[in-house]
């Protein structure tokens, strides 16, 4: 059995075990805290792996998203002359049908005159005056005169501070020009045009969408409603109720309104009319005859 010799007595050397701050310095961490270091240091390698997947995938994915932008573009490239080649065709079609609109107009102004001319030589004194008072109240004719301007123009335009909608209250709208041309035709109009446009018995003021056409064609703010008729037109239009109607539209929504009169003032004949044929039928006695009903279009909000 062999005895213990922590002092080397038997060896002739004596030796010393190392104390505790030799053994801290010599040791700084608990193997537990050496476990854990070496753990996480293992943990980041395996995030470094997967960062790099990760890079490796997007670089792939842009890679795949750039090949197909260059196919895309190589496309578009290669289908842009037939585009601009059909474009080119369109354009060219509208041009020549522009051309021959004009021509077939510069035609009919011709033929007009032709037939305003004979019509002059045929007919009598008489027959050419009823027949010039009839084309002048149909539209057929453009007139000259005195009479009023009626102005309507919208107001400012404000957004709902909830919905964030435009508010369309102080707009002008179609039921507000056929108010004040019924207005006018009331007080003893002759003829009467919106902005140029010449009104006629079948004439139409209707919305679409945020525009208001008249006869077909498009009519802008400010609305001129131009009448010839009575010199004190533009008055009894003030006095009446169309007058006041819109007044009240100017103090609630902030619209302008003006009538004055006017003086050698000249309306266009209408364009585009379409003639028909009415023939009158002759009721019997016994066939009671209706009475003409109708009323005026009111304007409203």
């Amino acid at each position: 059995m062999t005895v213990p010799d922590p002092d080397g007595a038997s060896t002739g050397k004596r030796t010393y075990g190392p104390d505790f701050l030799t053994a801290l310095f010599q040791n700084p961490l608990d193997p537990g805290y050496a476990d854990a270091a070496a753990r996480k240091a293992e943990g980041r390698g395996r995030t470094g792996t997967a960062r790099q997947i990760a890079s490796g995938s997007t670089a792939l994915m842009l890679l795949v998203i750039g090949f197909l932008l260059v196919v895309a573009y190589r496309q578009t490239v290669a289908e842009e002359p037939a585009r601009t080649v059909a474009r080119d065709e369109l354009i060219e079609q509208v041009e020549n049908r522009r051309d021959e609109t004009a021509e077939l107009q510069g035609r009919a102004d011709e033929l007009a005159a032709k037939v305003a001319t004979l019509r002059e030589q045929k007919l009598s004194g008489e027959a050419l005056a009823q027949l010039r008072d009839l084309e002048a109240a149909t539209g057929f004719a453009a007139v000259h005169g005195n009479g009023a301007k009626i102005t309507l123009a919208d107001g400012p335009t404000t957004v709902d501070p909830v919905t964030g909608e435009r508010r369309t209250e102080s707009r002008v709208k179609d039921t507000d020009l056929q108010l004040a041309t019924n207005a006018l035709w009331s007080a003893g109009a002759e003829a009467i045009s919106i902005n140029g446009q010449r009104l006629t018995a079948t004439s139409t003021i209707r919305q679409a969408g945020e525009a208001i056409l008249v006869n077909v064609q498009p009519v802008a703010t400010p609305y001129e409603v131009v009448a010839i008729g009575p010199g004190d037109l533009a008055g009894d239009f003030t006095s009446g109720y169309a007058g006041h109607f819109f007044e009240t539209l100017v103090a609630r929504y902030g619209m302008s309104f003006d009538a004055a009169g006017v003086k050698n003032v000249t309306l266009d004949a209408a364009t585009e009319l379409k003639l028909r044929v009415a023939t009158p039928s002759t009721p019997s006695s016994s066939t009671p005859v209706p009475a003409p009903s109708g009323s005026a279009s009111e304007g409203g909000r």
